[in-house]
């Protein structure tokens, strides 16, 4: 069994229902299997594409985006999906480090095809304006048959302290164990439609927007826009959508909205970001609908634990371990702690990665006695639910996105002239978390913080964009050097932000 068996088996079941709803188009099982098979056809005839190759795909929502994955995967590739926010050398990055040599994207992000291919010149392109021109692909049980359970699948890239993306490897156990725990934690039914609204590259939406509904024989809601948001709330009812996954910032704007009665969705799933008690309070009062807050992350397929349906739903927690995933907080030295006591959250179970591609070392330092070490700090209460307190890694959240300050900073030290360099997280009402950058001019130079925002903007994608830059003489450090971004946190606090 792997993913594309498994898709190309509830395919089989499943070949005259609607998998795909987008706009005015209704996509069948039938043909999704067909184009996804195509794909995967020239990939391996074409385009050389051998077992365990990575292939990238860097493309926004579509439903060509699901043909593609299941392309890879019944070619016996390896997803690489690339966040749509990057810039070409962010691109050009994970590119080099997964030694990628085809990238399938559409024609408006193939425009960078040449500024990528100049670093990389093996690379190729197929783009899904090509998908319909071309020809049948093979079919039978051989195709796509050739990977395990043990196989790597999916590379999903993320961030870390270091500044520089890490990819998490996610064979196709982890993902199909993933799936089966999301099956039972939703109580998951072949009539279930799933909104997606938010971006298929993001490792959440990869597991309970594809592998999740096209492995059951559900079909997804792909929302064209999400402006306006009117538009938007009426594709979705008027499809009849009934589990709904998105951020908290999306409920906060749901609050406001006018809604058409009953409302189709029977489970609304927050989860990227913390999700407010005031929002929950207010949602479940109005609407008569459970809103689960959940946990993951990329390295666990990514999904942990959910607030269960039937059970307390209790305002900020994250809930407990979903099927057949294991939780516990533990001590900097291994030691697991009761109930109330604050350490590090930690994960184990079939979801969990098999480590970062070609790192090792940092593979090493996420792993202790068979337990993924998450980074995030918090405890467990006398009903087994679990709290996030903070977050060890130093580690924003925007607009549900990870952001991490380390790789900002090493952008602003680029600069002429920046001798030190910070960057903290500030609220922002609508985007839950902005960075926010601090820096201090070298010796004999001095800064103008408009012309060093415009190049960090030039080099990072928009959201990793601080909010502003502000100078100062010095940063504070402590007596070994180090830069103490509490006090920084203390005096963002004291100025107004615009």
């Amino acid at each position: 069994m792997n993913l594309a068996t498994a898709f190309s088996d509830c395919a089989q079941q499943h070949s005259r229902k609607t998998a795909i709803y987008f706009g005015e188009k209704e996509i069948s099982y039938e043909a999704l299997l067909a184009q996804s098979l195509a794909v995967g056809t020239w990939l391996e005839s074409q385009l050389g594409v051998k077992p365990g190759d990575r292939v990238a795909l860097w493309l926004k929502n579509c439903p060509e985006f699901a043909a593609a994955v299941f392309g890879i995967l019944q070619a016996d590739g390896v997803v690489v999906p690339i966040n749509t926010f990057l810039k070409p050398p962010e691109v050009a990055y994970v590119l080099e480090d997964a030694g990628i040599d085809i990238l399938i994207c559409d024609g408006e992000l193939g425009a960078h095809f040449p500024a990528l291919a100049a670093g990389r010149p093996r690379l190729k392109m197929l783009t899904i304006e090509d998908f319909g021109s071309l020809p049948a692909g093979a079919t039978g049980p051989a195709f796509g048959a050739g990977r395990t359970e043990a196989d790597l699948a999916v590379i999903i890239y993320t961030s870390g302290t270091t500044g520089k993306p890490k990819g998490a490897m996610l064979s196709h156990g982890n993902l199909l164990h993933n799936v089966g725990s999301c099956r039972i934690v939703l109580s998951t039914v072949e009539d279930d439609s799933f909104a997606v609204i938010l971006p298929l590259f993001h490792t959440y939406m990869m597991t309970v927007g594809i592998f999740l509904p096209f492995t059951m024989g559900g079909s997804i809601v792909l929302v064209k826009s999400l402006h306006p948001p009117r538009a938007m709330l009426q594709e979705i009812f008027s499809r009849r959508a009934t589990i709904l996954p998105a951020v908290p910032s999306f409920y906060r704007m749901l609050l406001a909205a006018p809604l058409p009665t009953p409302i189709p969705i029977r489970i609304f799933i927050s989860g990227s970001a913390p999700l407010p008690m005031q929002t929950l309070r207010e949602f479940e009062e109005k609407f008569k609908a459970p809103l689960i807050e959940g946990y993951g992350l990329s390295e666990a397929s990514p999904v942990v634990s959910k607030n269960p349906l039937k059970g307390a739903h209790k305002a900020g927690s994250i809930g407990i371990p979903v099927a057949h995933v294991e939780m516990s907080v533990q001590d900097d030295q291994g030691k697991l702690l009761g109930e109330d006591e604050v350490g590090e959250i930690c994960v184990r179970g079939g979801n969990v990665m098999m480590g970062y591609w070609n790192q090792p070392e940092e593979t090493k330092k996420v792993f202790r006695n068979g337990w993924l070490l998450t980074g995030d700090v918090g405890y467990r209460d006398a009903d087994g639910y679990y709290y996030i307190t903070d977050r060890k890694k130093d580690m924003l959240i925007v607009n549900g996105i990870n952001v991490y300050p380390r790789e900002i900073e090493e952008v602003i030290y680029h600069f002429p002239g920046v001798k030190e360099a910070a960057v903290i997280g500030v609220p922002d009402p609508r985007r839950g978390e902005q960075p926010l950058a601090f820096a201090a001019a070298a010796d004999g130079h001095t800064l103008d913080a408009q012309e060093l925002l415009q190049f960090v903007r030039s080099k990072l994608a928009d959201f990793k964009v601080p909010k502003k830059i502000i100078l100062l003489p010095a940063l504070p450090k402590n007596a070994t050097g180090k830069i103490v971004k509490t006090e920084l946190r203390k005096m963002a606090a004291a100025i107004d932000i615009p």
